[in-house]
């Protein structure tokens, strides 16, 4: 029966794979690369770079896709509808990978940035594959190092604090308040600049984009004084770049 390895890759630097990530690696005959087009096009050579590192030449095949559109315009009740059509499509295309690039005896993976578990849609995408029952196949998950960790780790901190919760969020869902009983809220998938709107809160912040990449830019400080900078490092970055990856910690300062 075919095989599909879900591996984690961490947040870009090919040094961050785990060991069991470089076995499943070693393991696999095909990759199924997701192409989002000449804007992200660096994210593609970014996975090839790190196959390169990890197995010889000749030792594996890459075969790439087109990612299908999401209707990023969509928002309230729309969202959750455009992100389960943008599912299924993306179902369709992992579908024809397998049944059609993948033999009987081969194993193939899919390369996940971060941890498969959080805040990636592989694992579900998989899920609903199978259950259309028109290919068969096993899978297991290799967990990675996220963004979320890089983070912590670039800003030499922690996520939480003695004894108390870290919560882990969306832009969207911050947009909405800041979560009760909780002090130290990570947030990701901010497109808008949410944290904007707590620069008056006795709040630090710890940003991050393109973590462990060559072009990895970071910033901290009180949200008042940080805000403005960290604005301005994104534009310019999203400007140079065409897209941006960002993760940051809001911390609230213990009351005095």
């Amino acid at each position: 029966m075919r095989k599909i390895h879900v591996i984690g890759i961490g947040a870009g630097d090919p040094d961050q794979l785990t060991l069991q990530a470089v076995r499943a690696l070693r393991d696999t005959d095909v990759f199924f690369v997701l192409d989002k087009g000449e804007v992200t096009a660096d994210l593609v050579r970014l996975r090839r770079e790190i196959l390169r590192t990890h197995l010889p030449e000749g030792t594996y095949r890459v075969v790439d896709a087109r990612d299908p559109e999401r209707d990023r315009a969509a928002g309230g009740a729309g969202y959750s509808p455009a992100v389960g059509q943008w599912r299924s499509a993306r179902a369709g295309v992992y579908e024809r990978l397998i049944a059609e690039e993948l033999a009987e005896d081969e194993t193939g993976a899919f390369l996940v940035w971060g941890d498969p578990a959080l805040y990636d849609s592989t694992l579900g995408i998989l899920q609903e594959v199978l259950a259309r029952g028109t290919v068969v196949f096993g899978y297991d998950v290799v967990p990675g190092i996220s963004s979320v960790s890089a983070l912590a780790a670039r800003h030499r901190t922690g996520l939480n604090r003695i004894g108390g919760p870290v919560q882990i969020t969306t832009g969207r869902r911050l947009a909405g308040g800041f979560p009760d009983g909780v002090d130290d809220v990570v947030v990701m998938l901010d497109a808008h600049r949410t944290f904007r709107q707590y620069a008056d809160q006795d709040l630090d912040i710890y940003w991050g984009a393109y973590l462990g990449t060559p072009d990895e830019i970071l910033d901290s400080g009180p949200i008042a004084e940080a805000a403005p900078r960290i604005e301005r490092l994104r534009a310019e970055a999203r400007e140079r770049k065409g897209w941006i990856m960002d993760t940051y910690l809001l911390r609230r300062r213990p009351k005095e």
